[in-house]
């Protein structure tokens, strides 16, 4: 049987009412005090006090005794008594031995003044003998270890670190309640291998991507399974309660394309029988599917800005556009050309397309019209152009994007067309298979058919590096939202992580 732990939410303020309080936040103390009509009556050591007045330090004890009388003719609004009680020779003892104790005290005296305090009466004891004295004034009086709300928040930190609730590579973000996102200041070329992902003879990723947060790597494999890694120790996230019994994300075909919301609390997966589902990563729960999204395999599905749509990608070319609230088709591109990748703009208010015959398409979201068509420079003396393999906005330059072709050859380009930067490498063979871009935008990272990732300079527009990732059959690539750590996997069941 489950026990439920209560707290008394009068104990919650008088907490914020301490932190206040050894923090001289006095207007804070008071507005507080005076809204929720609790008042804060503790002391720090009950020990000390019963130690004191058993061996009659009665100077100590009467600076402690008279301090707390203060207290209590502030609540009771007995303004001269105050007054008289900061002149007795007591409280002058206290002004020189422990002048910013008084100094505190005299500063909450003054702008009790100006403040409306609540009456709140405490019986004070009579008794003379000291054992029994200093019993009454510890039934009187809460004892409070000092600064209980950093305490607090340490020991439930502690707690969900040592139950694996926190990463302990992460640093985290208190207010948010999550690992804050580590953001590098130097991009630096991730040529060194991290550790290695194993999926087995059987299977094999056929997606991945990073979340939003930069805390979890997931992927999508050709038997079905979505599975969430820790990336930086290249095991499964066992602080999902779900991952631990072993119930993981699944659809019942190869699951092709993922994705995750900009806050990462959702995730997206499409396979390759058409079907779309959404996933909230902490409970586990599917919240939204879409049998038959699409009538052929999803290539590719992304969340729109405010994770309210997705935009999804067939093999059969087709665009459509999803409602996760209403779980309907919203809308769906009519194009004339088979379309291969499509995202949203940085502002959300375009699609752009890129297409088997290499032509960039730009459309409006909500009217579904093209605005622009694109075409990216002619390859050959014949006139055609490459297969566009995936299209890539740029967050640093709004309105430009990243146009990867199937060839030798990457474009950035602005939505009026024009080519700001063109990108080829000849050192090797093969057709590009995917492409990524760096946080900053400061490299282009190729990962193509022979298995080398070509590390592009932006800066200088050539090759800075070639890494051979995997041996045979690769099969996507993709980069932390904020760290230089890339991921590259093949046919041959493996995932790589690396970096600098």
């Amino acid at each position: 049987m489950s026990q439920k732990l209560e707290v008394d939410s009068s104990d919650i303020v008088k907490v914020i009412l301490q932190f206040c309080r050894e923090n001289e936040l006095t207007q804070s103390y008071y507005a507080i005090q005076d809204e929720c009509q609790v008042a804060l009556n503790t002391i720090f050591s009950g020990e000390i006090l019963t130690d004191n007045i058993m061996h009659g330090r009665w100077d100590e004890v009467l600076q402690d005794l008279v301090e707390q009388i203060v207290l209590e003719m502030i609540h009771l609004k007995e303004f001269d008594t105050v007054f008289l009680l900061m002149q007795t020779k007591v409280m002058n003892i206290m002004r020189q031995e422990q002048p910013s104790r008084f100094a505190k005290l005299e500063r909450l005296v003054k702008c009790s003044t100006r403040s409306n305090i609540d009456n709140h009466h405490f019986d004070l004891p009579k008794k003379i003998p000291r054992a029994s004295l200093a019993k009454t004034l510890l039934r009187e009086i809460t004892v409070a270890p000092p600064s209980q709300m950093l305490t607090l928040i340490g020991q439930a930190l502690k707690w969900q670190r040592e139950k694996n609730k926190l990463s302990p590579d992460h640093f985290f973000d208190l207010f948010r309640s999550a690992n804050a996102a580590i953001v590098d200041a130097v991009e630096a070329c991730p040529a060194s291998e991290h550790c290695t992902i194993n999926f087995g003879l059987k299977t094999c990723p056929q997606c991945a991507c990073f979340s939003s947060d930069g805390q979890l790597l997931a992927t999508g494999s050709v038997d079905g399974l979505v599975e969430l890694w820790n990336w930086f120790s290249g095991k499964l996230e066992r602080n999902l309660h779900y991952q631990e019994a072993e119930l993981f994300f699944m659809h019942s075909s190869s699951v092709l394309a993922l994705d995750f919301s900009r806050n990462s609390d959702l995730l997206v997966s499409a396979s390759l029988d058409g079907e779309v589902k959404v996933w909230q990563v902490n409970t586990g729960q599917c919240i939204r599917k879409f049998e038959k999204a699409h009538p052929q395999g999803i290539c590719s599905v992304v969340f729109n800005y405010d994770s309210s749509q997705l935009l999804s990608v067939s093999t059969d070319g087709a665009v459509r556009i999803h409602g996760i609230k209403s779980g309907k088709m919203l809308k769906e591109l009519s194009s004339e050309r088979t379309v291969k990748d499509a995202k949203y703009t940085t502002n959300g208010f375009q699609i752009i397309t890129g297409t088997l015959d290499g032509i960039v398409q730009v459309w409006d979201s909500k009217s579904m019209e093209i605005i622009e068509e694109l075409y990216p420079p002619v390859l050959d003396s014949s006139g055609r152009r490459a297969a566009i393999k995936c299209i890539i906005p740029l967050n640093n330059s709004p309105g430009q994007f990243v146009v990867c072709t199937t060839k030798n050859t990457v474009h950035v380009m602005t939505s009026r067309g024009q080519v700001a930067q063109s990108f080829s490498c000849k050192l090797g063979k093969g057709d590009f298979v995917s492409c990524v871009v760096s946080p900053k935008c400061d490299w282009i990272y190729i990962l193509r058919e022979d298995g080398n990732v070509i590390f592009f300079s932006v800066k200088s527009s050539e090759v800075e590096k070639l890494l051979l990732a995997h041996d045979e059959l690769p099969l996507g690539i993709c980069h932390h939202p904020h760290r230089a750590v890339l991921a590259t996997f093949s046919m041959s069941g493996t995932l790589r992580l690396w970096v600098p």
